[in-house]
């Protein structure tokens, strides 16, 4: 291509090529996986970008496919082969779906792998339908789909693989779990009790079951407040395989208070998993998984007519409801993290005008306003977009690489923080959608999904009272920027004769009053923002005033001063539910 006058593009036809400061040289590493492959007799190797655990974020030990490749996005495949090499990316709307990934890998396997190779991977890094997926994708092709539980890329990574975490496990204080884990491991065994197939056991992959189950609390996953763990809890035992070495006194002495009894927990070694649920199948049980969150590795050791298969585990869908103690704990995190947000919304006012700030020094800052006394650092990687870069609708900035911000572009930051006492950030899509559809417009994210308390960012939900969840409708405009709502609210019961369920929202940062047209709102909507607008000073003001934010709290009053009903428009809009203001975004695009 010609080179390009703008310095946001990289120059592609440069001579050297240009490499940015992130590109990794891994000819030596695929050297060294193409040499353990010749040892396996294996033609053809799948590298995933998961852990065992289907965990959203990964720890640098588990970054086998970045190791290997270089590739720092979020979801994709690599397969190295004698004489080739492929990658793919998967998971945006801008890349390949997972199901036209794996069409596109098996395409190419067929290609490159001969009738009588294998194919193998490591079961313990798939999930269920991933490996049915390529297991169908090979059928009848005369390749063989082989599952290997020796890691390959681990052989070639050797002592370079970073060490597993030694940091301390520890528990929850009761006052910010609601739930004793005793009260939490009867709850789950009562639901064993009445399921018409009477399971005898229930088998947790996933690290924040585990971590909410017992309440207890680790850092071996970024962002996520998690520790590597399994569990399988049946209707007489609890065996919990970790690291028990780096359990807290208290952790230790709790899991044990119980002992002996039918609320001992039973610590074992992490790797002991398989073999421990390979013994235990053998007998007359039935096993309760979920499968989103289980490894075909694991889930191949039961026995077909043993298993109880759901979406989600017992322990997935019990945690999603958060109770009153959980729900009180979610709004308190939100009115601490407002008073972060608005500190920040002022000092881009301050700053931004001066040239002083890019994407990644504000999403540091953002980042460092939000620790205090019951913060436990970011809930995700921050999302600080400007300009084109918000079109991305996860784009996350790196030092190095990152646009400067301005007063001419549109910013989008999307940021989260973790708290003692929650974490913030099944879809009522067509409500949340229906502004663009309006006007034959989308988005290629969901609108919603779970949040946990003090756990994943992202989880399960549902639509019963107690549930949790942030609407995020938004609009991209390819290389030029991106706008997007995200309200967290709880489901609750109306206040209403008849049983009827609504949402109460819970954050409590004003919308930029400069995107807003007063001329295109109903007077419902601009009564919606004005009293939204009350709740956010009753319950944020007084925080700012207590801890001496003078500043932040004149700010605050500016920013929520009551809109004047004679501005709305004279035919009213149909309820827009969980979006009200996205119409009024999309209105002044030319949509």
């Amino acid at each position: 291509q010609a080179p390009s006058p703008r310095k946001d593009i990289r120059d592609c036809s440069a001579d050297p090529l240009y490499l940015p400061p992130t590109a990794t040289n891994t000819s030596v590493r695929l050297a060294a996986l193409r040499g353990v492959m010749r040892t396996q007799g294996t033609h053809a190797y799948i590298v995933p970008s998961t852990d065992a655990h289907m965990s959203e974020y990964i720890s640098e030990r588990d970054a086998r496919l970045g190791w290997l490749t270089g590739f720092s996005g979020s979801a994709g495949e690599g397969i190295p082969q004698p004489s080739s090499a492929a990658l793919w990316r998967t998971g945006s709307a801008t890349q390949l779906s997972p199901a036209a990934s794996i069409e596109s890998i098996g395409m190419w396997i067929l290609k490159e792998v001969p009738v009588g190779g294998n194919v193998t991977l490591d079961p313990f890094l798939f999930s269920i339908d991933t490996w049915n997926s390529y297991s169908r994708a090979l059928h009848g092709s005369g390749r063989t789909l082989l599952p290997l539980e020796t890691n390959l890329v681990d052989q070639a990574w050797g002592d370079q693989r970073p060490l597993p975490s030694s940091s301390e496990i520890y528990s929850l204080p009761a006052e910010f779990t609601g739930s004793s884990w005793q009260e939490k491991v009867a709850g789950i065994r009562q639901q064993m009790e009445e399921h018409s197939r009477r399971p005898t056991a229930v088998l947790l992959s996933g690290l924040e079951e585990t971590a909410w189950l017992f309440n207890l609390r680790g850092d071996d996953i970024p962002y996520n407040p998690v520790f590597y763990s399994y569990t399988l809890l049946t209707n007489t035992t609890i065996s919990l395989f970790m690291d028990e070495s780096r359990l807290s006194a208290v952790a230790r002495a709790s899991l044990l208070s119980g002992c002996p009894g039918l609320l001992c927990v039973e610590l074992q070694e992490y790797g002991q998993v398989s073999a421990h649920l390979r013994r235990y199948t053998q007998d007359n049980v039935t096993v309760w998984l979920g499968t989103e969150y289980t490894t075909y590795g694991l889930y191949s050791i039961i026995p077909q007519e043993k298993l109880l298969e759901e979406n989600y585990s017992p322990v997935m869908t019990a945690k999603a409801v958060k109770n009153a103690h959980e729900q009180e704990m979610l709004r308190a995190a939100h009115v601490r993290d407002a008073v972060a947000v608005i500190q920040y919304l002022l000092w881009l006012e301050k700053t931004v005008p001066q040239g002083q700030v890019d994407e990644f020094s504000g999403a540091q800052h953002i980042d460092a306003l939000r620790w205090s006394e019951h913060s436990r650092g970011p809930s995700f990687q921050s999302i600080s977009a400007s300009g084109l870069n918000a079109a991305l609708a996860h784009y996350s900035p790196s030092n190095g690489s990152s646009r400067a911000l301005s007063v001419r572009e549109m910013y989008l930051f999307d940021t989260g923080g973790q708290y003692l006492c929650g974490c913030q950030t099944q879809n009522v899509e067509s409500f949340a959608r229906r502004a663009l559809w309006n006007v034959g417009l989308n988005y290629g994210h969901g609108t919603g999904h779970g949040i946990g308390n003090f756990l994943s960012v992202h989880e399960w939900t549902g639509g019963s009272p107690g549930y949790s969840w942030p609407s995020e409708p938004g609009y991209y405009r390819d290389g030029e920027f991106g706008i997007r709502i995200e309200d967290v609210a709880l489901v609750v019961e109306a206040q209403t004769e008849e049983t009827f369920l609504t949402f109460e929202v819970v954050s409590l940062v004003p919308y930029d009053r400069k995107l807003i047209d007063l001329s295109l709102l109903s007077p419902e909507q601009i009564q919606y923002l004005n009293s939204y607008y009350e709740k956010i000073r009753a319950q944020v003001g007084p925080e700012l005033r207590r801890q001496r934010l003078e500043e932040e709290y004149a700010w605050l009053q500016e920013s929520t001063e009551p809109f004047p009903l004679s501005s709305a428009r004279t035919v009213a809009l149909a309820p827009l539910a969980l979006a009200p203001l996205l119409s009024v975004l999309l209105s002044g695009l030319g949509a």
